[in-house]
């Protein structure tokens, strides 16, 4: 197999590189930088177009291409480079497809935070999207930049990422001194549920649906069992062997994370229906397999 990735650098792309390298398959990496190996070809998103021989005899494209979802969630600059990261990537590589001979297929990156808060409720992919938070309007506007390709009759899974936990990536980079300082808190009320994904199921997610030839539309990348604020608080701090009694009120919280609040307190209890309907067995079920998985 033959595959194109846009966004290689960042910490989950450069392990999908490695890990489909390591499975035999051949692999261009797009780079903003002149290109330095016969892996590289250079793109210039923001130039409108990919050159037209970048995608010939490519079997599947992977974006994962976009500006840090970590910044200053009370800059108005941030929250712009942040859609327009996402979106005119996605884009211009789904016009791309469009205009090939034979239109490979597209793995488009996305967020779980596409459903916006549903409280309690069991969320398949085929749930409506609400609300109008941040991140929640980024992922409709980043799912119709594929309209294009979809138009095109290339198939298109769109990978709706829940965080993805792992000691070497925020957010657990960030959680793990605090725990072991016994410093972990619940957020909020701690029941609203918090979707998230190990490292090794979203790798083997990703290349499962790479290798796929006949799946499309959304896919929730989250572990089944998706636990609540105050399940992951606890599980994390049994695992750092510390106590974790505190809690950040929703009054404190809200207005220091500005436009970032509903990502923290609001509840999206998403299930991996179509991943795993398509076939594919996920090695962490639950919080404490996805925190092991992270902390080993």
């Amino acid at each position: 197999m033959h595959a194109v990735i846009a966004g290689s650098s960042g910490f989950l792309g450069s392990r999908l590189v490695s890990s489909m390298r390591r499975h035999g398959h051949t692999v261009t990496t797009l780079v903003r930088r002149e290109a330095r190996t016969p892996h590289e070809r250079r793109w210039d998103p923001y130039d409108g177009a990919l050159a037209a021989d970048v995608l010939a005899g490519v079997d599947v494209v992977v974006n994962l291409a976009g500006s840090p979802t970590a910044g200053n969630p009370h800059s108005k600059s941030w929250a712009r480079e942040l859609r327009e990261s996402r979106v005119t990537t996605t884009r211009v590589l789904a016009e791309a497809i469009a205009a090939a001979d034979e239109p490979p297929r597209f793995l488009a990156g996305n967020g779980i935070s596409f459903y916006g808060d549903h409280g309690p409720d069991s969320l398949g992919e085929g749930a409506d999207s609400r609300g109008d938070a941040l991140l929640t309007q980024v992922t409709r506007d980043w799912q119709a930049a594929t309209t294009a390709a979809t138009g095109a009759g290339a198939r298109v899974c769109v990978l709706r990422t829940a965080p993805v936990i792992d000691r070497r990536n925020p957010p657990m980079k960030q959680l793990l001194p605090l725990f072991k300082a016994g410093l972990g808190a619940r957020l909020g009320s701690g029941t609203q549920h918090f979707p998230i994904i190990s490292l090794r199921d979203w790798i083997g997610g990703v290349c499962f649906l790479a290798e796929s030839h006949d799946v499309e539309g959304p896919f929730n990348l989250c572990c089944p069992d998706t636990p609540t604020n105050a399940e992951f608080t606890q599980a994390l701090a049994d695992a750092v062997g510390r106590r974790a009694r505190l809690a950040a009120p929703s009054w404190l919280l809200k207005p220091a994370a500005g436009s970032m609040a509903p990502e923290v307190l609001g509840s999206v209890n998403a299930r991996p229906e179509a991943l795993e309907r398509a076939g594919y067995d996920f090695r962490d079920q639950d919080v404490r397999d996805v925190i092991a998985s992270a902390l080993g």
